[in-house]
């Protein structure tokens, strides 16, 4: 089905590229990753619309993508001739017979294949106007996207419409959808299945004759004799209140929806999200080839999240299904093999990383992979103690602020899997640290085992000097004296030998006594550098 997306100039995307399973695609980033555009990316090239509106109807200048919009105004304004920026998005689909007249090379690769194109560029139409709007540069602060049109085209250059789209898509978005009063499709199709038509009819019967009764009311004939005053001042006809009882069927649109008793407008968040998002796949999903889910673990405890995720397993059998979610549970429910890692420059496939990467993280419980795709760089150690002693290292340097209140997680890989992770944070072009003992090796050895990794600006490698002790705990020995570290930790050891050995045999609690202390500490030299980047 889709395999493929290539955006340019569209949103928090300058240059993307994504390539798609063929049945679950769970989509995982950092909020500003663009998580909902690409979601919203797929759409607008299945169906033309943005917003539930022809995209048309809703261009703007925000729609293009940031840096895109500032390259463009800088160079208006150092006198340069530049053609405005253009939004390109290119859905490239599986090479089926039946999709013959999508195929050519009307894409951003220049190959042949078969796919959809959205381009929203400036139109000849209005050259004239656009020329005059920048022949005075210092006065264009954004692009001027009144002067757009949007091209809905096959890879071939053939013109599509709502009528000859390729593939049928639902949407859903629990927050977006709009439950109100009357008979919503899952209760009429609930109706359907469970009464026959002669109950249906007999229903309706008794329906008109309770509406009926509502204008015998006493209460009522009283309103209706003091309207009946009113002739001659409104009309010269009698007036009379009552209810509209023309159509046959009139019961099934005053049907509201009720869980246990309660209307749905007066249910918690939690359960109102389920039933839009179980509604909307009984309704949607049965037509649709491609189904696109936002967030569905919004409001939901772990038991209703449970419930939701394997409807959604169930009912989207067979087809190509994406969803955005920060749900560690969802990753684990709906298959590990299924992640997509985004951040705001690409995404990676889970199926894309090294065989023994995939199974590290599929033996885990997915948490640890959020974690190294949500933060803004990580800083990887070996075990809690590191932790710790690099949490309290970081506060010291950056004015008491801990790591994560800038975005930074430390991440025990819990042993030397550091790799693993590297793997992620390669393949995302995310900012990673390590830090690690040297184990009695040269620090150069040690480094140079993650050379692979290292040759990419955004990873470095930090280890314990030589000389200094093989792990941590001599490390910080050797930093501070042992009468500071005596005084920390209340013991009087009178050699640097005992002093360690107690160290190393009660880690967590040195390195908690460390991150607690009111009195400073001196950090090893590595750690020093590794928290300071």
């Amino acid at each position: 089905m889709i395999e493929k997306l290539m955006v340019r100039n569209y949103r928090i995307f300058d240059s993307f590229e994504l390539d798609f399973n063929s049945g679950m695609n769970l989509l995982v980033g950092d909020n500003d990753a663009g998580k909902s555009t690409v979601m919203e990316a797929v759409n607008l090239a299945l169906t033309g619309r943005l917003n539930g509106r022809p995209v048309a109807y809703e261009l703007s200048p925000y729609l293009f993508n940031t840096k895109a919009t500032d390259d463009y105004l800088a160079q208006l304004q150092a006198g340069e001739q530049v053609p405005p920026p253009e939004i390109i998005i290119d859905l490239f689909l599986s090479d089926d017979p039946e999709f013959v007249l999508l195929k050519g090379s009307n894409n951003l690769t220049g190959n042949e294949a078969v796919g959809i194109r959205i381009r929203i560029a400036m139109s000849p139409e209005f050259s004239a106007e656009y020329k005059s709007f920048i022949a005075e540069p210092k006065n264009v602060k954004l692009i001027p996207a009144e002067y757009y049109n949007v091209e809905w085209l096959g890879f071939s250059g053939n013109g599509i419409t709502t009528r000859s789209a390729p593939l049928s898509t639902s949407f859903i978005d629990a927050s977006a959808i709009r439950l109100q009063n009357g008979a919503d499709y899952h209760l009429q199709s609930i109706i359907r299945e469970h009464l026959e038509p002669k109950e249906r009819v007999e229903l309706s019967r008794s329906y008109r004759s309770t509406r009926e009764a509502f204008a015998e009311h006493d209460s009522v004939n009283q309103v209706n004799l003091k309207l009946g005053g009113a002739k001659g001042d409104v009309t010269d006809r009698e007036l009379t209140l009552g209810i509209d009882i023309s159509q046959r069927y009139t019961w099934e649109s005053s049907l509201v929806a009720h869980l246990d008793g309660l209307p749905y407008q007066f249910v918690g968040d939690g359960e109102r999200a389920t039933l839009k998002i179980l509604l909307a796949l009984n309704r949607k999903a049965a037509d649709a080839e491609v189904i696109l889910i936002e967030e569905p673990e919004n409001h939901l405890s772990f038991s209703s999240l449970n419930l939701l995720v394997s409807k959604i397993a169930e009912k989207c059998k067979d087809k190509q299904v994406l969803v955005t979610t920060h749900s560690s549970f969802v990753l684990n429910k709906l298959g590990l093999d299924n992640l997509i890692l985004l951040s705001s420059t690409k995404g990676a496939r889970m199926g894309q990383l090294p065989h023994d990467t995939q199974d590290y993280f599929m033996k885990l419980s997915g948490y640890d992979t959020l974690r190294v795709v949500l933060a803004k760089r990580v800083i990887l150690v070996e075990g809690p103690s590191d932790e710790l002693v690099v949490q309290r290292a970081y506060r010291d340097s950056h004015d008491g602020h801990l790591p994560i209140e800038h975005g930074i997680d430390v991440i025990n890989v819990r042993g030397l899997s550091f790799k693993r992770f590297l793997d992620i944070a390669k393949a995302l072009e995310k900012v990673a640290v390590v830090i690690t003992d040297n184990d009695g090796k040269p620090a150069l050895d040690v480094a140079a085992r993650y050379s692979e990794y290292t040759s990419e600006p955004f990873i470095t490698v930090h280890v314990g000097a030589d000389g200094s002790g093989k792990t941590l705990e001599p490390q910080l020995l050797s930093a501070n004296t042992r009468q500071t570290l005596n005084t920390l930790l209340d013991k009087s050891y009178g050699t640097d030998e005992e002093l360690q050995n107690y160290m190393k045999e009660n880690k967590t609690t040195v390195a908690l006594a460390v991150f607690n202390a009111t009195e400073a500490i001196s950090m090893p030299e590595y750690i020093r550098n590794a928290v300071g980047e």
